[in-house]
């Protein structure tokens, strides 16, 4: 066991976004690390990073001197100059946060000072001033924040990928993983492969916490499912660029927005409801199993208790396109339901603790010869690189010191 041979340094779990960027910051941090990436899926960026509206997020939601606003404002800058160098389709559109209601002008305000303070510069502007960015908006007042843009995040996955130099092993679910102190870590898959490695990192998402568990480690959170259902719109004339709602400051969900991507066409969603399967892309996707764990975690019903109004305010525009085209008309009246054209979901992996508070930052923690990222939902592409390279940190340090 002693002279075992190890298949390589770092084995990452996980071929999305924040994994693949992992792999990136480690073998440019350490030139000759012998990294090896196993993805289940049969190519990259399957799913939240592919399912999500591809803002560049400006950092100006998050808590000063969080990891949020801290990656988001110097992710954002990254990216957008990742993707010129490598001709990644990306612009720089800047975006309005837009208070429809008098209630929202206090949060608006607030959020100024947030993206002052987080080093963003924004521009307030009057009702009547919305319309020199979108003249088809509507609302009381705005904010018009320049550093906010659009990308096309797979790309970026495939790019982080192929310039990482790093193995990566495609159609590779996770299904063991031995881990010994002294030795290391070894993962077998469904297909009965099996890689040794020194160190392991858990970029695996959606199952994060499950991966953790397999691990030996105790994550003391859960995933918990939220699909976010998308409209196209078909009507794309009607926007410019991107409009977001004031968000409530409870809830780490942004609200209904639209979205014009780097296709130029126009998304608008998502909204927020419990999936029924961790890949739980429509109503019609249930699996028991991952319910049964689901609604295991004491976590689940105090969140539920805490935010059931919130919660059936989302699940009425899940059901009713007329209360969707509702919540959209606070912004755009022009829009009506005809205009709405069903588009792919995503699912948002929301870490929540036993007491039922959503994890509200991203969170990384170690083990012994692991690494495991248990919170990366949106801004998490945004801040992919600087993700990246903290987790590389640690995990070299790790390396370093077995």
């Amino acid at each position: 066991m002693r002279t075992l041979a190890y298949d390589c340094d770092v084995l990452v779990i996980g071929g999305g976004i924040v994994g693949l960027s992992t792999a990136y910051a480690i073998t440019r941090a350490a030139p000759g690390t012998r990294v090896t990436v196993l993805e289940k899926e049969p190519g990259p960026a399957r799913h939240q990073t592919g399912r999500n509206s591809g803002v560049i997020h400006s950092g100006i939601y998050y808590r000063p001197g969080s990891l949020k606003a801290r990656y988001a404002v110097r992710g954002a800058a990254e990216m957008v100059k990742f993707c010129a160098e490598y001709g990644i389709a990306h612009a720089v559109t800047g975006k309005l946060i837009v208070a429809t209601e008098r209630a929202e002008l206090p949060r608006l305000h607030a959020l100024v000072q947030r993206g002052r303070e987080n080093g963003i510069p924004v521009r307030e502007l009057g009702a009547a001033q919305i319309a020199e960015y979108e003249p088809e908006v509507r609302g009381l007042a705005a904010i018009h924040v320049g550093t906010t843009g659009v990308c096309d995040f797979v790309g970026v996955a495939r790019q982080l990928a192929e310039a990482s130099g790093a193995e990566i092993r495609y159609g590779a679910r996770v299904e063991r993983v031995d881990r010994r102190a002294e030795l290391g870590v070894a993962v077998r898959t469904t297909r009965g492969d099996v890689v040794r490695g020194r160190v392991l990192v858990n970029c695996a998402g959606l199952y994060c916490d499950e991966v953790a568990r397999l691990t030996g480690d105790e994550p003391e959170v859960r995933i918990v499912p939220f699909r976010g259902e998308y409209y196209s719109l078909a009507r794309p004339e009607l926007v410019r660029g991107l409009v977001y709602p004031v968000p409530d400051p409870a809830f780490p969900f942004l609200g209904v927005h639209l979205t014009r991507g780097i296709d130029g066409g126009v998304h608008i969603g998502p909204n927020a409801v419990p999936a029924l399967a961790r890949e739980g892309y429509g109503w019609g996707v249930v699996r028991p199993r991952e319910i049964g764990g689901t609604v295991a975690w004491p976590g689940v019903w105090r969140m539920a208790r805490r935010h059931w109004r919130y919660g059936a305010g989302e699940l009425r525009r899940s059901v009713s396109r007329g209360a969707f085209t509702e919540a959209v008309r606070r912004l755009l009246p022009a829009v009506t339901s005809d205009d709405l054209v069903p588009a792919a979901a995503g699912v948002r992996a929301q870490a929540v603790l036993r007491d039922g508070r959503l994890v509200d930052d991203f969170l990384i923690r170690e083990g012994v010869r692991a690494v495991h990222v248990l919170n990366a939902p949106s801004p998490a592409a945004t801040a992919a690189l600087p993700i990246g390279r903290e987790v590389g940190r640690r995990v070299l340090g790790v390396l370093g010191a077995v």
